[in-house]
C-alpha cells in the first residue's frame, strides 16, 4: 500500500520542498483519497490512529490555506472587483458584474444564470436563498474567470 502511494507521489511530481504539505501529509491524504481507513493507515505507517487523524486534519487545513492564498492572489490581479453588499438579491449580481466588466473592457463568458450559480456555489453560506447574507467581492480576471471571496 505505501509503495503504491510513493509511486503515485513520484508520478504526480510531489515535492515536499515546494508544497504546503509535508511528505507524511501527502501520504496520508493519498491513502485517504483511496478510502483507506485511518486505522489501516496507522497500522501501515506504524503510528496511532489519533496521529493519522491529526496529520490528515493539518493537511486539509494547509490545503485550505493554500486555496485561500491562491484566491487572494487572483483577486489582487483581477482588473474587475465588484463589492456585493449584504442584502443584495442574487438575481442582481450578474448586472453588477456585467456593468463593471463593461467599464474595464473585460469579457465574462457566463450567462446570467450560470454567473449566479458560480457566485452562489463559491459563496456557500454567504448566500441564503436569493439573498447575499454576507458581503462578497466578485473578481473577474482579464481572461474572464470569476472568483468569489467573502468580504472581511
Amino acid at each position: 500500500m505505501i509503495d503504491e502511494v510513493e509511486a503515485l507521489l513520484e508520478d504526480i511530481g510531489f515535492d515536499p520542498n515546494e508544497s504546503v504539505l509535508t511528505h507524511r501529509q501527502a501520504q496520508v491524504l493519498a491513502l485517504r483519497e483511496r478510502d483507506i481507513s485511518q486505522a489501516d493507515i496507522a497500522e501501515e505507517l506504524g503510528t496511532s490512529r489519533a496521529n493519522v487523524s491529526s496529520v490528515e486534519a493539518s493537511a486539509r487545513e494547509n490545503l485550505e490555506k493554500a486555496r485561500e492564498t491562491v484566491a487572494f492572489a487572483e483577486a489582487l490581479r483581477a482588473p474587475v472587483r465588484v463589492r456585493v453588499p449584504e442584502g443584495t438579491d442574487l438575481y442582481d449580481v450578474p448586472n453588477l458584474v456585467y456593468d463593471a466588466c463593461d467599464e474595464k473592457g473585460v469579457k465574462v463568458d457566463y450567462t446570467a444564470p450560470d454567473l449566479m450559480k458560480v457566485v452562489s456555489d463559491a459563496a456557500g453560506a454567504a448566500v441564503s436563498g436569493r439573498e447575499i447574507a454576507t458581503p462578497l467581492i466578485v473578481g473577474v480576471t482579464s481572461d474572464g474567470m470569476v472568483r468569489v471571496r467573502h468580504q472581511e
